[in-house]
């Protein structure tokens, strides 16, 4: 793998912006994608034909007939071709069949027969062998190109090339030895959270953490074949990425509709049998439909619609069969009836049929929304649009099968989706073999014990937040429908606050506590925790550093992450909810250090309103979830975290007494012809950034020059009293110690004197 290889080809430019630019169409990804990394595999001028026309005649039949062949390039070497590559727009996905098929019908032409072709839309690139079209021999993001490079290199460079006939054997590439150790914390992505068939529009659910998030955390902290957990596994993305990642999965959940929904999307099925028994049921379906009064009235006689459970309060009805119309009901217990009979012949396809059916429970409903200015289907049940159940204003009437259909289509894309990820990255296991390296488990997070001590490599998971989502309460529609149950003890065991069993504020700490506990038990050390969390009250956060120290665990850093969704709620109240998350690191070490806590000389109210006034001044403005992280993550690294959830639980009533809101932007920007309110010596505020950054980057193990010091902290001490950089220097040289001494001051490293450092040695 060459180091830097992107910054060679692109410079400053970050190609995971391309698919959020409207402007960036085909011909920009041939000039600033394709065209530097193909003269950097090393192909000339007179070696790339571009739009090269190709006539040539073909049969139809009796008929002759012409065709134009156009590639949009042709890498030809000893008179040969090599490679066909075609280039799309972003918006395009390039493992479309459609796509693949004509770049395929390119290359196999008699005319051009190359041993290659290849397909990239700037984000990602796609390799195949012209005789193997089903499935890529290299697969990755642009953006991902230099761990990729070596393998590019190898198959796509003109010294692959040794004859007209074919390619030079390579060696299958071996994995480096992996330095657990020193980890970067990853910074913040641009999500891309339906750019994934095998996540999006498979089933709905109440949250999901955006693929490409997980996906990069899975492959920065964990190795192949590593085990990698998530014990609040909800809808499976952990387990499916670790899995793409050649990985091995465990998912936890007590939910067992989440349960439900990852095994069936991870259990193998023959796409032709599965095929069959879909068009079975459909025609089965469509003659049996009842269409009139009287033959719905005898369909509901025949055939059991969903259990009668009790809604959770505030539902607008009592029990779940008053969420469907008779109409509603009839048509669901048909089809699920009828996909009963497939579970004789086989169990695999019956499970995925019955998850194309759960899914269809999502639309057919009377809480089903419409989304304004969109089509009829568009729309979402309101236990996952507002967390709880409400009647729409009237029946939305959606014809069954078209979604049933629907629903097909997104499994088999689904299905595609992970064998084709799974191949680029292990070609040399099967499907069955992939899915066969997962453990979907319905358990509770505070209890792990079929798992031995010091068995997982990774965990990344995303724990419940507070009182948020309820999720068995909210789950009942679909469990009422699936046959399934839960359990006095799954209620008792489910870690959040409120909920129809009414749990309190320490009952959801302890259940959290637990589950921490559990986690550290069964991950190996010198590895990773990678916590996500998303809570405005800063006791929270208190709870789960302080869990984590006390068990052994060493803090690493957070970073902001923005995991591409808006709630409705957030929509709503854009000023006062949040949205976003962080995403809290540890290390498991054998002798931690801990975080001391900071004496800056501040009182908590300046504390608080510095970083606030501060993060502002940075971005000339700030929404509520930029402020809130900001005043998290600072105060865990400062450590008055646990004086924030004494007083600043709520940071609302702050916000709007001293700052101004905007409605049209969603931030809070300082009064016009005002300064900060915080009034607090300009040396002092300098030694707050500086010890937090200095802090900060001694947790990811590095030491910043002078110069990136002032880069850093500059901005934050805008519209007060700006520093001049001999004073930031004064502060450095009181506080910090230089590294590796140099004539030039600015290229020293600093880090904090023992005295003032956030961490014990």
């Amino acid at each position: 793998m060459t180091d830097g290889i992107r910054h060679t080809l692109f410079g400053n430019f970050d190609p995971s912006t391309i698919a959020a630019n409207a402007d960036f169409k085909e011909d920009s990804v041939r000039a600033v994608i394709i065209d530097p990394i193909l003269r950097e595999l090393g192909w000339t001028h007179e070696e790339i034909l571009r739009a090269k026309v190709i006539k040539t005649t073909g049969q139809a039949g009796t008929k002759k007939k012409e065709e134009t062949l156009i590639p949009d390039y042709l890498l030809r070497l000893f008179g040969k071709y090599a490679c066909v590559l075609e280039a799309k727009s972003p918006s395009q996905r390039i493992l479309d069949t459609n796509h693949i098929r004509q770049a395929h019908s390119y290359a196999a032409h008699f005319e051009i027969h190359s041993v290659y072709f290849a397909l990239c839309n700037g984000v990602e690139f796609a390799l195949f062998r012209t005789s193997d079209p089903e499935k890529p021999i290299l697969y990755f993001y642009i953006e991902e190109i230099d761990a990729h490079w070596g393998d590019l290199l190898r198959f796509l460079s003109p010294e692959s090339f040794t004859s007209p006939a074919a390619p030079v054997y390579v060696p299958p590439f071996v994995q480096k030895e992996f330095d657990y150790k020193s980890r970067p914390l990853p910074q913040k992505i641009i999500v891309r959270k339906e750019g994934a068939k095998r996540h999006f529009g498979v089933h709905g659910y109440f949250t999901r953490q955006s693929w490409d998030i997980v996906s990069r955390y899975i492959k920065n902290f964990s190795a192949q074949g590593d085990v990698v957990l998530d014990s609040f596994g909800g809808s499976g993305v952990t387990a499916v990425e670790a899995l793409v990642n050649g990985r091995k999965a465990i998912n936890v959940d007590l939910n067992p509709l989440a349960v439900f929904i990852v095994k069936s999307l991870l259990t193998p099925v023959n796409i032709r049998e599965f095929n069959d028994s879909y068009q079975r049921v459909c025609e089965e379906y469509i003659k049996k439909e009842p269409k009139t009064k009287e033959q719905i009235e005898k369909t509901l006689e025949k055939y059991p619609g969903p259990k009668n459970l009790t809604l959770p309060k505030g539902s607008d009805v009592r029990t779940v069969p008053q969420l469907f119309s008779a109409k509603q009901t009839a048509r669901l217990a048909l089809l699920k009836a009828i996909i009963k009979k497939e579970k004789k012949k086989h169990q695999n396809i019956y499970d995925v049929l019955m998850l194309m059916f759960s899914g269809l429970i999502t639309k057919i409903n009377l809480t089903y929304h419409q989304s304004s200015n969109r089509t009829a289907g568009r729309g979402d049940a309101s236990a996952f649009r507002y967390y709880r159940y409400r009647l729409a204003k009237e029946e939305i009437d959606l014809d069954i099968m078209k979604y049933f259909q629907s629903r097909y289509k997104r499994i088999i894309a689904a299905k595609q989706d992970l064998e084709i990820q799974g191949f680029a990255c292990n070609p040399r296991i099967s499907v069955e073999q992939m899915f066969a390296n997962a453990q979907i488990i319905k358990g509770s997070a505070t209890n792990l014990s079929f798992l031995d001590g010091e068995s997982v490599d990774y965990i990344y998971t995303d724990p419940p937040y507070g009182k948020k989502i309820q999720y068995l309460d909210l789950s009942a529609m679909w469990i009422a429908w699936l046959d399934m149950d839960v359990s006095e003890e799954d209620y008792a065991l489910e870690a959040i606050e409120g909920g129809s069993r009414e749990k309190s504020k320490d009952e959801y700490k302890k259940l959290i506590q637990k589950s921490i506990e559990e986690m550290y038990r069964v991950l190996k050390f010198d590895r990773w925790l990678s916590f996500v969390f998303a809570h405005k009250d800063p006791e929270f956060w208190h709870l789960i550093i302080e869990t984590c120290e006390r068990c052994g665990l060493e803090y690493k850093g957070v970073v902001s992450q923005n995991n591409g969704q808006t709630s409705f709620k957030k929509r709503q109240h854009s000023h006062t909810v949040l949205s976003g998350q962080l995403i809290i690191n540890f290390f498991k070490v054998k002798t931690p250090r801990a975080l001391l806590k900071q004496n800056l000389g501040m009182d908590i109210g300046d504390l608080v309103m510095q970083t606030i006034e501060g993060i502002i001044a940075k971005n000339d403005g700030a929404a509520i979830e930029e402020i809130n992280n900001e005043l998290i993550k600072r105060g865990l690294e400062m450590g008055f975290l646990h004086l924030m959830k004494k007083e600043y639980s709520d940071i609302n009533p702050l916000l709007e007494a001293h700052f101004d809101y905007s409605f049209e932007t969603g931030k809070y920007t300082i009064r016009p012809h005002s300064k900060f309110a915080s009034n607090i010596d300009l040396k002092l505020r300098v030694r707050y950034y500086v010890v937090s950054y200095l802090t900060s980057m001694e947790l990811q193990g590095k030491t910043p020059t002078f110069n990136e010091i002032v880069y850093n902290i500059m901005p934050l001490l805008k519209n007060g009293v700006t520093p001049e950089q001999q004073t930031i220097l004064t502060v450095l040289q009181d506080i910090a110690e230089r590294i590796d001494v140099e004539d030039d001051i600015t290229k020293d490293g600093w880090r904090l004197k023992r005295g003032d450092r956030g961490l014990f040695e």
